[in-house]
Parts: structure tokens; sequence; C-alpha cells
């Protein structure tokens, strides 16, 4: 009996010294990433200046470039005419809208058709018959169409401010920029407990994180909303068409040829979109962006970037699905570590170094969403921090199983396109909804 309890008092009586090193190395590499992510979250937040830096110059009056506008849509018969509808109420006075369906997508092609027979002068159809069809290879079918001065890329879901193109245009034309990034918010996060995480990283990367990026000179493009001139985008080669992140993938190499990029996010312009409406659609959206950023990573494309620190900037970005595929491994080894050890103190204390800063992060959330409710004017109640602070653990499960299953797609060359689909929950009245 004697024996039988030395024995199971052993695993808790002593602390290797292996395993002292990796909870260490561990701890200290969570705590590392998770206050770089802070930091560079809180850009925007720092001074009021580098917030009231970030919105759009107010237009001059005169409109100087002209737009074609790709709206790649597949399957999405239920919200594109919407879609088309707001495009058409833009008050520029010079863009073309082409819609690009795929030849064996009827439905969607049937309200496309409608709209270039209602309005033949600012929207005609553009069909892609590729035989594996993807947004890439959509947008590449259309740019040998494109009349304007300015390619700009909207999803079929999307809800356009009619005053986006111009300040858009007076954007180009102040700054000499050769690609104009705005901002996208998805809205409605009332819809369920991820919704509401959902909205806000989308508010944190939008509002924040991409004018970092375009500050340090290397930035991945999201995947609508952005403008790039015609000229740029053609001596480009366009988008890559077998990447799963082809908006990063242009972002990269227009970087790593010193192209200038602005970015300008305005709560009254962002266009607007919906969040998945499941689960599984989330993780199968965020797998494909994660492994995406894998493809762009492995092309090194990213090394011809000039400085030291952008290339670093690069490496850390990019390899984010590593990243969280890793946090998602080690993290339930920390626990089983400290359920089966006695952890001397100086090592208990290091490893709770990524508690603090995911308690700072909590905080910074919290206050986030109370300014994403603010500037939408949308009532945020306290049933919707509940459920922010409750999820947070959940969803960045979520967000390492993504990782995980990313790397685990790549590694086994399966990169086939696994499409989003939309209900258009966002086009309801979202500040009617917040109130129930």
């Amino acid at each position: 009996m004697g024996v039988l309890g030395a024995t199971r008092a052993r695993p808790r009586g002593g602390f290797p010294l292996v395993l002292s090193v990796v909870v260490v190395v561990i701890s200290l590499a969570l705590f590392w990433m998770a206050a770089f992510t802070l930091w560079w979250q809180m850009h925007a937040w720092r001074t009021p200046e580098a917030l009231a830096a970030t919105r759009f110059a107010r237009p001059d009056g005169e409109l100087r470039f002209s737009f074609s506008l790709l709206l790649p849509a597949r399957h999405e018969q239920a919200v594109l005419e919407h879609t088309i509808e707001r495009l058409l109420e833009s008050s520029h006075l010079n863009y073309e809208i082409l819609v690009i369906v795929g030849h064996d997508d009827p439905e969607t092609a049937a309200v496309a058709e409608r709209a270039a027979r209602n309005d033949p002068l600012r929207v005609r159809v553009v069909t892609d018959t590729h035989a594996k069809k993807n947004k890439p290879k959509a947008l590449n079918t259309a740019l040998p169409q494109c009349r304007g001065d300015v390619v700009g890329v909207f999803d079929a879901e999307d809800i356009v401010h009619p005053e986006l193109l111009t300040h858009v245009d007076h954007a180009f034309s102040s700054t000499g920029a050769d690609v104009v990034q705005g901002g996208v918010q998805l809205i409605n996060f009332h819809s369920s407990w991820y919704s509401l995480r959902n909205c806000l990283e989308y508010f944190f990367w939008f509002r924040s994180r991409l004018h970092l990026h375009a500050r340090k000179g290397f930035i991945p493009l999201g995947g609508n909303t952005v403008f790039v001139r015609t000229e740029v985008l053609r001596e480009a080669g366009g988008w890559d068409q077998d990447c799963l992140a082809e908006d990063c993938d242009l972002g990269v190499r227009l970087s790593s040829t010193g192209k200038k990029v602005v970015v300008a996010y305005d709560s009254d312009m962002v266009t607007r979109e919906e969040t998945p409406g499941s689960l599984m659609s989330l993780l199968k959206q965020r797998t494909r962006w994660n492994q995406g950023f894998l493809q762009v990573y492995r092309k090194r494309d990213w090394r011809r970037l000039p400085g030291r620190g952008q290339r670093i900037l690069a490496r850390y970005t990019l390899m984010t699905p590593f990243l969280q595929a890793f946090t998602g491994l080690v993290i339930p080894v920390n626990v089983l570590i400290a359920l089966l050890f006695d952890v001397p103190v100086g090592i208990a204390l290091v490893s709770f170094l990524p508690a603090v800063t995911a308690l700072v992060t909590f905080v910074f959330e919290v206050v986030g969403l109370h300014d994403f409710g603010r500037a939408y004017g949308l009532r945020v109640r306290l049933a919707h921090y509940v459920k922010l602070i409750v999820g947070g653990p959940f969803y960045q499960v979520l967000l390492a199983g993504a990782a995980v299953r990313a790397v685990w797609r790549e590694q086994r060359g399966r990169n086939e396109w696994e499409l989003t689909s939309h209900v258009g929950a966002h086009l309801t009245d979202t500040r009617e909804d917040a109130h129930r």
C-alpha cells in the first residue's frame, strides 16, 4: 500500500527540468504573441490624431477617375439584386458594374441579366466558363473587359454607401495612391454569440490593424471594397487564381514592388456584410483564409520587401495560421502539466503571463464593443457583453481548429474552394433587432 501510494504521488512530487523548459517556453511564446497582436490592434486608438487620420478626407467636388466595379457572384441569387441596386445609387457619375456569373449557375445569371436589361449603360454580365470555379478566376475573367481607370471589387451581398466612390476618387487624387482599401464591416452582431465576436474582429482589423500595415508598407488587402488602378492591376497580372486568399496575395505582391496603399475606415461609408450563417460555415471560411495565408507565405514574394521590419511583419502575419494551430495544440499541454505536477512558484508565475494578456485583451474588447455600438448607432446591452466574454475561449478554440485544419489541408494538397453562402441577415434593420 505504501509503495502504491508513493507511485501515485511521484508525478506530483517533482517537476522535471525538461517540463520546466517546456512550460517557460510555451508561456513566454503565448505571452509575446498575444502582446504583439493586442498592440497592433490598438494602433488606431493610441492618440486622437491617429484615430482621426483613419477616416476618408472630405472630397473637393471634382471627379477625376472612372471605375469598373467587379461583382463576382456564385449561387448568390438571394442577395445579388439588392447589392446591384445599392451600387446603382452611387453619387459618382462615371462607373460601370461587371457582374461575373458562372455558366453553370442559371439562377444567379438570371438576376444579373435582369439588372443588365434594366440598366444596360451601367451593368454588364460577364460569364466565367472555367470548369473549376473560384473568386480569383472570376475576377481575372472580367479584368480584360474593364474600361475604368480604377478597378473596384465587391462581394455579392455587400451594402455599399452611395458616397463611397466619390470619397475613393478623392483619396486617389489627393494621395497619389496606387491602391485604396476601404472599410468592410460585418453588422449583424445580434444574430449569434459567434456573430458578435466576428463583427468585432472586422471592426479591429479594418478600423485599426490594416492602417498599421499600410503605414509599415506591407499590407494583406481585404477581399472587397478594395480599389486598384487598372494599369497597376494589369501590370501585376491580376489575381493568382490558384490562391485561396487572392486578396492577401495581391496586397503582398503590390507591397513588394513598392506600390502605395491608402487605407480609410469611415463608419458612415463602410461596406456592410453579414457573418457566416453557421459555425461550420465560419470554420470553412477561416480554413480557406488561413490556408491562403500559408500559400502566400510559401510563394515568398514577401521576401522582396525592402525593409527588414517589413519582412518580419510579413513573416509573422502570414505565419498566423501556424501560430494559431500551435496555440490550439500547446495550451492543453500546459493545462495537463499544471494538473499532473506540483509546479514550482517561479514557473507558475511565468505560466500566468498569457492570462495577463488575455485579461487585458478582454478589457480592450469590451471597450471596442462599446465603440462599435456607438459608431453604428446600435444598442449594445449587458447580454452582449456577457456573450462577448463567455464566448471568447470557445471562439479561440474555433479559430485554432480552423488553423489546424488549414495546415492539414495544405500538407495534403487539398485546395478546393469552400464557398461561403449568404442569406441576407445584414439586410434586416439591425437597430430594431438590437433592441429586442
